[in-house]
């Protein structure tokens, strides 16, 4: 994928219902094995609780969808969570969510209700960044270009670059993937061609992302 939405950080949110206490643990995945691993390793730190029910989803399709009740009623939990990362389209994400029973029985609606609660109340907790990948450009300019170049990059909403004097400016700055053809397009026609453009490295960059 080019871009897409996850979680800021590993994280764990507690809620309290009637009684039962509610863990939310996230964690970002890469592969279906680092799931499971970290599955088992909130089982094991929460050995005593009575559920440790969880979902995930992975790929860039999310070809690869997961959940378990864990000994809950069939579709109270697991699917709930999954279905919350479903809507917050969040992708490579793990979440288990843990249950303390603490001695009210809360019906299938309200499990279903508890556990999708808890799943987002930890998403909003944590918060998401937009995970784009980028491409370093180098452009290498005049100085009596620079002006109207800086000027061009500030009205069009694009990252400050790094500058580096010597015979020429060269000013260096990451662009979406997606949009290099068009940059460049945009760049040369806006110096008549004076500019040499060079493509860097590619690679994820993360921006903090808030739903309208």
């Amino acid at each position: 994928m080019t871009q897409y939405l996850t979680i800021t950080s590993d994280f764990s949110d507690e809620t309290i219902i009637k009684k039962s206490r509610f863990i939310a643990s996230l964690k970002r995945i890469t592969s279906e094995e680092e799931a499971l691993a970290f599955i088992a390793t909130t089982k094991k730190t929460h050995n005593k609780a009575n559920h440790n029910c969880y979902a995930f989803m992975l790929g860039d399709q999310d070809q690869i969808q997961r959940a378990s009740d864990d000994g809950e009623p069939s579709g109270t939990a697991g699917v709930p969570i999954l279905e919350v990362l479903k809507r917050n389209q969040i992708h490579d994400v793990c979440v288990v969510v843990t249950r303390y029973f603490g001695g009210i029985k809360l019906g299938a609606g309200g499990l279903i209700r508890a556990y999708a609660g808890s799943a987002a109340s930890g998403i909003d907790a944590v918060g998401l960044v937009e995970r784009l990948v980028m491409q370093t450009v180098h452009l290498t300019i005049q100085y009596n270009q620079l002006d109207s170049l800086n000027y061009w990059l500030q009205q069009n909403a694009y990252p400050t670059p790094q500058i580096e004097y010597s015979d020429v400016v060269t000013l260096t700055l990451p662009i979406r993937l997606t949009e290099t053809t068009s940059f460049s397009k945009a760049v040369t026609d806006l110096l008549g061609g004076n500019v040499t453009l060079t493509l860097g490295q590619e690679g994820y960059q993360e921006i903090p992302y808030t739903r309208a």
